[in-house]
């Protein structure tokens, strides 16, 4: 997975589909669809593994030819290489989210936000009208899920064991599964963390950072290119503020300090307040969707 924080390989995730209780390792099942994950390479196995030395390089020469790289070197390939990979495979979903007319949103946030309770609400508030499918991303259980679950939304759940952020492949296995419909909308609750799913492109339309109010209001500096890479912020909590000394003001500055085309809603999921000016947003997004010519 990660190469700049050190995160354990895709080998331990897995997805699990709430409706049919099936899971499977996104390792194997990588290798059971080949077509999903193009080799950088040109698989040419015709020559001969040994390496015919006969060729003109003599060898016998007393100095050792030491052709390693310093790791720092190495790591910074190793990551070009994986995100590269990546974005390719998110070009991928994002051809068909908007080919299928489906509103995919990149939900990020630290742990404790209150993220999964605004999606639970939002779910609620809008299923008489708006369809939404849910991929749930966290390092293990599948108690979000659960959450979600019971709202009546389809949901499935991705565990990325020892992994911060979600990929690009892992979110094509969950639509596989999810088979959303034309016009409605996939929200993928990206695991709990400011930095690594900045870095990962999942073909999302657009990235949603929520920040809640029980948190510094100084996040945004902090976290910048997360918070630089989102087109909406919601502010959540905002009912707490009575309570805290959180400084809003200075919150919303510092957010368009790092990114002045952010677009913000004060929100409480508990309270409902502020809902409705973010569901008129997706609704907008839905439609403009729509209405976009299919790639």
């Amino acid at each position: 997975m990660c190469t700049t924080c050190g995160c354990a390989d895709a080998s331990t995730a897995r997805l699990t589909d709430l409706t049919t209780g099936q899971t499977f390792d996104l390792h194997e099942e990588a290798h059971a669809h080949p077509h999903d994950h193009p080799h950088d390479h040109p698989h040419d196995h015709g020559h001969d593994h040994r390496h015919d030395h006969d060729h003109s390089h003599d060898h016998s020469h007393p100095h050792p030819h030491d052709h390693s790289h310093p790791a720092s070197q190495r790591t910074t390939v190793l990551e070009e290489a994986v995100l590269a990979k990546n974005d390719r495979l998110a070009e991928r979903n994002r051809g068909w989210f908007s080919a299928s007319r489906v509103l995919a949103l990149n939900l990020v946030s630290s742990p404790g936000s209150g993220k999964t309770t605004l999606l639970e609400r939002t779910i609620r508030d809008l299923q008489s009208d708006l369809p939404i499918h849910v991929i749930e991303g966290d390092q293990e259980t599948t108690h979000d899920a659960e959450r979600i679950r019971r709202t009546g939304c389809r949901v499935v759940q991705i565990n990325t064991g020892a992994g911060c952020h979600l990929e690009a492949d892992m979110v094509a296995r969950g639509v596989e599964r999810l088979a959303p419909p034309p016009h409605s909308i996939v929200m993928i609750e990206n695991v709990g963390n400011l930095v690594c799913p900045a870095l990962f492109d999942l073909g999302e339309q657009a990235k949603v950072a929520i920040l809640s109010v029980t948190e510094g209001e100084d996040k945004p500096l902090k976290y910048p290119h997360m918070f630089r890479a989102a087109q909406v912020m919601l502010l959540n909590k905002i009912d707490l503020l009575p309570h805290l000394t959180f400084d809003v003001a200075r919150c919303l500055e510092y957010a368009r300090e790092v990114n002045p085309q952010i677009t913000v809603f004060q929100v409480s999921a508990q309270t409902g307040e502020g809902l409705p000016r973010w569901y008129e947003w997706l609704r907008t997004q839905l439609r403009t969707l729509g209405e976009r010519p299919a790639c």
